[in-house]
C-alpha cells in the first residue's frame, strides 16, 4: 500500500508536524513499507490463538506501605527554585486580562 505525499501531508498535519518536501517524500516511503508488512501480518491464521490483553502474566509490582517520618520545612523547600518565609515562591500564572 503506498501513501501518497497528499496523504503524508495530511498525517503530518494532523500531528502538528511541519514537514519539508525532501521528509514527506522520506516518510511516504517509510510508511508505506510499514503498512505493506501489516498487510503481510494481516495473512497470518489466528484463528486457532486466543484473544488475550497481556502476554505476560499478570503481578502486583507495589511495595509495602509503611509510614515515615514528615520532612521538615527546611527539607521540604531545600531544593526548591525560590522560597520566601518556608514558602514556595512560584511566577504568577495569571495574566491582567
Amino acid at each position: 500500500m503506498a501513501l501518497s505525499h497528499d496523504e503524508v501531508r495530511r498525517i503530518a498535519e494532523l500531528a502538528k508536524l511541519d514537514l519539508t518536501d525532501d521528509e514527506v517524500a522520506l516518510y511516504a516511503g517509510q510508511l508505506s513499507h510499514i503498512l505493506d508488512y501489516f498487510q503481510k501480518l494481516q495473512q497470518i491464521d489466528t484463528s486457532q490463538i486466543p484473544p488475550t490483553a497481556s502476554v505476560l502474566p499478570l503481578r502486583n509490582v507495589l511495595r509495602e506501605d509503611v509510614a515515615l517520618p514528615a520532612l521538615s520545612v527546611g527539607q521540604v523547600i531545600a531544593n526548591a527554585p525560590d522560597a520566601e518565609d518556608n514558602q514556595f515562591r512560584v511566577s504568577a500564572v495569571l495574566g491582567d486580562e
